[in-house]
């Protein structure tokens, strides 16, 4: 057995692009269009790990999505979770849950889903302005 991807549904493909690829830094590994079907996938995956991927389903057809109360979150290991939170923030994301204590952090998808971010190797050393930033919203 083989874990291949999560799959997320999203209302407008192109703010998910810019939030999964341009701000967390994930890149498109395959799309696929299915204009029988009126949907489109596109598969991500964080640079040299195309094992673990996100699939964004965009249904061409507006459709409201609600948040089910199973899914938790994403989890990504990240460099160094300042300069990701910093990216992050200079593409319009808030920090839901910043990381304080240089460890963890938490953001949201334009469709709310939960994405947590995660220091590789151990927390870093406190440091302004996420050291003293409160939380914003829920993660």
């Amino acid at each position: 057995m083989k874990y291949l991807h999560t799959m997320v549904r999203v209302t407008d493909l192109a703010a998910s692009l810019r939030f999964y690829c341009d701000a967390l830094g994930l890149r498109e590994i395959r799309r696929k269009e299915h204009e029988k079907g009126r949907f489109t996938l596109v598969f991500l995956a964080a640079p040299g790990d195309d094992d673990a991927q996100v699939e964004l389903t965009h249904n061409w057809d507006p459709e409201n999505y609600g948040i089910g109360r199973a899914f938790g979150h994403l989890a990504y290991l990240v460099d160094d979770i300042y300069a990701t939170c910093q990216r992050l923030t200079e593409h319009g994301v808030t920090i839901n849950r910043p990381p304080r204590d240089g460890h963890m952090a938490f953001v949201r998808s334009p469709d709310r889903i939960s994405v947590e971010l995660l220091q590789k190797g151990g927390a870093l050393p406190p440091r302004e302005p996420w050291a003293s930033m409160p939380n914003s919203g829920e993660w």
